[in-house]
């Protein structure tokens, strides 16, 4: 039990969404690397940077890692899957760019014929990563699977929804919110993510800048921590089986979200 909760749950959103801010504005001044590099051109044609995914990806893995009263294996299983997310997330922006081939079809069908392609790892670390996670949040081995999925299939969802500005984002913050009324370990790990979400969506929405596959990742992952802390066995088989699902349907996701 988190003691405090609904401060827990206030301190750690203002914590991602100040870490976050901070790292965005960081980011903005003194691009690593130069501006270059972390520049995309977005759906309309317009020059973005992909500063926003970095930067949430940090503000959501510190708060969730500090978050008041949560016991030390949630704080690690946190930081875990939202850093591992991000960084599978960020080599995918940066590697997999240039690369048409979209869904995990098509990326383990390159993978059987030798070939490494961003998608596989991204599926593959935020998959290992999510069962790491699950095992540190629950005691059962059903449960601990259930939770890897819940983890990495929330990871996925969120960044099939990123394919315009602010999607991602709203997207986080429509499973989100309600998630910070949530008793328990629930309520702190939903208002990490929120609180990034929330640091970013407006310039996102300006088409400043683009969560990009690490922020999109970094975000979905602690939504589907959020999610383990809030269910037992049946919740999660429920959402499991959902997740499961909209992969399987992530090319039509992927446009509903693009028509919204």
């Amino acid at each position: 039990m988190v003691a405090g909760n609904g401060t827990a749950g206030t301190r750690t959103l203002l914590a991602a969404a100040g870490v976050t801010r901070a790292a965005y504005e960081v980011l903005r001044r003194r691009p690593p690397g130069g501006r270059a590099r972390w520049e995309r051109t977005n759906h309309a044609g317009r020059t973005v940077d992909l500063h926003a995914g970095l930067a949430v990806a940090a503000g959501t893995a510190v708060a969730a890692a500090t978050a008041p009263g949560l016991p030390a294996r949630t704080r690690t299983a946190a930081a875990l899957a939202v850093l591992a997310a991000g960084a599978c997330g960020a080599y995918g922006d940066a590697a997999g760019a240039t690369d048409p081939r979209r869904g995990f079809r098509a990326h383990l069908a390159a993978l059987r014929t030798g070939e490494v392609t961003s998608g596989s790892v991204k599926l593959f670390g935020i998959g290992a990563a999510g069962l790491a996670a699950g095992a540190l949040l629950t005691n059962r081995p059903v449960d601990a699977l259930l939770a890897g999925v819940v983890i990495a299939g929330s990871a996925h969802l969120v960044n099939l929804v990123d394919v315009r500005p602010g999607r991602a984002a709203g997207t986080v913050l429509a499973i989100g919110v309600p998630g910070l009324l949530r008793g328990g370990a629930a309520g702190p790990l939903s208002a990490a993510p929120v609180g990034a979400a929330t640091a970013v969506i407006a310039d996102d929405l300006g088409e400043r800048t683009m969560t990009g596959d690490a922020g999109a990742h970094a975000l979905g992952a602690a939504v589907g921590l959020a999610i383990v802390a809030g269910n037992g066995r049946t919740g999660l088989a429920a959402h499991a089986a959902a997740l499961i699902a909209a992969a399987a349907a992530g090319d039509r996701i992927s446009r509903a979200a693009g028509a919204v």
